[in-house]
């Protein structure tokens, strides 16, 4: 029998993603009987709003999840690898946020507009993942093109903000604004390098092939979720001192010849992806302007004229609504929908 409200807890709920989270679930007016939030002891005791209440951030402990119907985890995948398996015994369903389940063959790892049908497959360990920020924006424009005339190679190059490494990255770039500005020194901390003015091609740490984890997590989980193992895909992804929204740079072959007209009429019509393409009117994807918007932006879209089937695009998209926590509330809304 459904039910009229559903118990959520958000597991990191005042980390960047958590808050995201909070916002999204009023917004789109979830049906939220308890709301349970829940953080590290360092963040416990705080009261944060929601539907005009304030409620009071709990520790999360083994026993935090009784009545919880769905947990929405965006706290590490060391708290998740622990506290997930905990949640489904409980009784809930888990959406992770973090990289600890996306790879698992049993575990269905989702974005809405791609392959909502994977969330059937809930029941296996009782978890969806929800992927990897840079990817869902990517997969979300590409997913229409590849339908259409089938993708067979695919380099991306990305332009991430700071927002990606959390609240405390976030405030990095901030202070050592200020700190350039008003000659104090500059702290590094988050960054192996000065992220103020300056890009950093070092996303996640390095692997033994030369490619960082985050660049392989792109390469993995878009073969996922395209459900195309082997296809040929390569990643370059570098920070920039952006707070927030990332950008893509997505060079794509296809099987069959799509004029950038042709593409840009598909795009139009996908879910989730709005075509802001006037070049001549300086019309194109701005992280600034994507901020705060639920849609996947696509521009520059032009022939790649060095090989005979190429696309050129340029995808943006904010990383902490449709990047994380608004794709990990759609899939709530499918599974309170379809399955619960």
């Amino acid at each position: 029998m459904k039910k009229d409200k559903y118990n959520v807890a958000v597991v990191g709920a005042t980390g960047a993603v958590g808050e995201q989270m909070r916002e999204v679930l009023e917004e789109r007016e979830f049906p939220v009987g308890e709301l349970r939030l829940l953080a590290s002891e360092r963040s416990a005791g705080q009261f944060l709003e929601f539907q005009g209440k304030q409620h009071r951030v709990e520790i999360l402990t083994e026993d935090s999840f009784t009545d919880i119907d769905i947990g929405l985890f965006s706290a590490g995948s060391s708290v998740s690898a622990k506290f997930a398996p905990l949640a489904v015994a409980a009784g809930a369903v888990v959406v992770d946020n973090t990289g600890c389940f996306r790879m698992e063959p049993d575990v269905p790892l989702v974005v809405p507009e791609v392959n909502p049908q994977e969330i059937a497959n809930y029941k296996n360990r009782g978890i969806v993942a929800n992927p990897n920020c840079s990817t869902i924006q990517m997969v979300v424009a590409l997913k229409p093109l590849h339908d259409a005339v089938r993708i067979k190679r695919v380099v991306v190059s990305t332009y991430q903000s700071v927002s990606g490494a959390g609240r405390k990255a976030m405030e990095e770039l901030s202070q050592q604004v200020a700190a350039l500005f008003n000659g104090r020194e500059l702290k590094k901390e988050k960054f192996p390098h000065q992220i103020a003015f300056n890009c950093i091609p070092h996303i996640d740490v390095f692997t033994e092939g030369g490619y960082t984890k985050e660049e392989l997590k792109m390469i993995d989980e878009t073969r996922k979720i395209l459900g195309e193992p082997s296809l040929p895909v390569t990643a370059t992804t570098v920070r920039v001192p952006v707070f927030c929204s990332h950008s893509e740079s997505v060079n794509v072959e296809t099987v069959v010849k799509l004029s950038a007209a042709e593409a840009r009429k598909i795009l139009r019509e996908a879910p989730g992806v709005i075509v802001a393409d006037e070049p001549e009117n300086n019309v194109y994807p701005l992280a600034i302007e994507a901020t705060g918007k639920d849609a996947t932006y696509v521009g520059r879209i032009r022939d790649d004229n060095s090989v005979a089937n190429g696309l050129n695009l340029w995808i943006v998209a904010d990383n902490l609504r449709k990047g994380a926590a608004l794709n990990t509330v759609q899939i709530a809304e499918i599974l309170i929908r379809d399955y619960l």
